[in-house]
């Protein structure tokens, strides 16, 4: 997450299936697809033994495609899993902060409004999240959400994830708000022709259409 970048990136959020097999599978086909910074997996209400077993085999796909393996839930499960970092709430921070950082990447979501993400980046995060892990139930991303990633990029230098829509062209919209991260889910992977050709069309139009850091 910290590697230098010109432009926004792609960050993953990986869907809740069923079939640990078809996860697995699409997973990897849309790591395929072209550069990944991240990749955050969801408990989904899973129980600890499910949730960290199901862990133990994504996390070492997501790892050898070059992307960090972000875990949200039960931090036993991150260092089990050998993940890179975990995603928490904004009441689970300040103690994931002591516990964790710097040894682990350390990232914030359930930032609802700008006093509570300033807040959270008075404890210096990794990154700050906005949206929902499963919020992109809409075709763009939500209005609030870029207005959060826009303003908060024009002053803080903490990274920022912004949740894009299920429409794959609202990865534009969030990268012009100069966020650092943009985050998918069903533009990815349920996309018609494949989570690989997926992220490789993403790729083609953030490196066509999104701003230059710096310029």
């Amino acid at each position: 997450m910290t590697v230098e970048q010109d432009r926004c990136r792609l960050v993953l959020v990986v869907p809740e299936i069923a079939d640990t097999g078809d996860q697995e599978r699409l997973l990897a086909d849309a790591l395929r697809g072209g550069d990944v910074a991240s990749v955050i997996l969801p408990q989904y209400g899973k129980d600890f033994e499910a949730f960290q077993s199901r862990a133990e085999r994504l996390v070492p796909i997501i790892q050898d495609h070059g992307a960090a393996a972000l875990i949200d839930g039960d931090s036993r499960v991150a260092g089990r899993a050998k993940a890179d970092g975990i995603h928490v709430s904004r009441g689970e921070l300040a103690d994931a902060m002591e516990r964790f950082s710097p040894r682990l990447i350390v990232g914030v979501g359930g930032l609802k409004d700008r006093h509570a993400a300033l807040e959270a980046g008075e404890l210096n995060p990794d990154y700050v999240f906005f949206g929902m892990l499963d919020g992109d139930t809409h075709a763009a991303p939500h209005p609030k959400n870029l207005d959060l990633g826009e303003w908060w990029a024009s002053m803080v230098e903490i990274p920022c994830i912004v949740m894009a829509g299920s429409d794959p062209a609202g990865v534009i919209d969030v990268a012009l708000t100069f966020a650092e991260f943009v985050a998918v889910g069903k533009a990815v992977f349920d996309a018609p022709g494949g989570p690989a050709a997926m992220v490789a069309e993403i790729n083609a139009a953030l490196d066509e259409k999104a701003p230059r850091f710096g310029d």
